[in-house]
């Protein structure tokens, strides 16, 4: 086992979370990171570990609860919420001391980490990136709904047919939703692939749907009221917002919450990439994120 890296679990009360440390001995703020799904699983952050090295950097990241290595329980799926894990992050930070951070959270992440800035006691935070992620799930909704019309007009025609009956269980809604992904989030078969473990433990497809729904474009789950562009104004920590110029979330959404936030901000978008900005751009997207944090150390 490679001896700059830490793994572990901290107990998260019947449950336990499993975390990552990246160059554990580095004397900077921690950066912890938020992974998208929910249930997405932290594997793919593995490919920015380089950053933990050149910054001099712990780099902190964890499976969420209902995914990866950490605990589960589908027999209770009332507890994929934010509630929930919004205590799981609190008890993550206290289980390892984390006084001070800085915050990375990406799609579901960002939201994770908005939630937590305007409703959470958060002090110790000294800045927030928030990658390719939303404030609005009504916003969210509207902006994927105007994505599709670029699909082909089978693609939309099926997903028009699965929103109408509910079904969204067939090969077809599948398959335009594989469209979808490579349009606006990723395309498996790039080599930007290559390297990166496949997720470790369970996948977190009950998580996913409890809490967003089993839609990509429309939030049906218990995450459907989020609803956090007018509460921005509360985040009391430098922002840098990052998303891709073909990321699903899209420059319209990242304008609204870059006009509301207050703090100070920084917004970057990444020409040409998608959804997962830092797997197709992964040498700017570090230097991007060094230099932010570096400047707010």
């Amino acid at each position: 086992m490679d001896e700059s890296i830490k793994e572990g679990y901290l107990p998260f009360g019947k449950y336990r979370t499993y975390y990552r440390i990246v160059n554990p001995e580095g004397k900077k703020t921690p950066l912890l990171f938020l992974h998208g799904g929910p249930g997405s699983t932290l594997n793919s952050f593995e490919a920015l570990d380089p950053l933990a090295y050149e910054d001099g950097r712990p780099l902190i990241m964890y499976d969420q609860f209902g995914c990866g290595l950490s605990s589960s329980d589908d027999a209770h799926p009332e507890l994929y919420c934010s509630k929930t894990w919004i205590e799981e992050l609190k008890n993550l930070r206290k289980g390892l001391g984390l006084k001070e951070v800085h915050l990375l959270g990406h799609s579901w992440g960002g939201m994770l980490a908005i939630i937590y800035l305007t409703s959470y006691p958060h002090g110790g935070v000294k800045s927030v990136i928030l990658s390719s992620t939303l404030s609005s799930a009504s916003s969210w909704d509207k902006e994927t709904h105007r994505l599709i019309g670029y699909l082909p007009k089978e693609d939309r025609k099926i997903i028009r047919e699965c929103e109408k009956s509910g079904n969204y269980d067939s090969e077809e809604f599948r398959k335009a939703v594989g469209d979808y992904l490579k349009l606006t989030v990723y395309d498996p078969s790039k080599a930007y692939r290559r390297g990166i473990q496949p997720p470790k433990g369970k996948s977190g497809t009950v998580s996913y749907v409890t809490a967003w729904g089993p839609s990509e474009f429309r939030p049906l789950g218990n995450l459907k009221d989020y609803e956090y562009t007018s509460k921005l104004k509360k985040i009391d920590v430098p922002v840098l917002l990052l998303n891709g110029g073909n990321d699903e979330s899209t420059p319209l959404q990242n304008k609204v919450m870059y006009d509301h936030i207050q703090s100070p901000k920084k917004w970057v978008i990444f020409a040409n990439c998608r959804h997962k900005t830092y797997l197709e751009a992964p040498r700017k997207y570090m230097k991007t994120v060094k230099e932010f944090i570096d400047h707010e150390d």
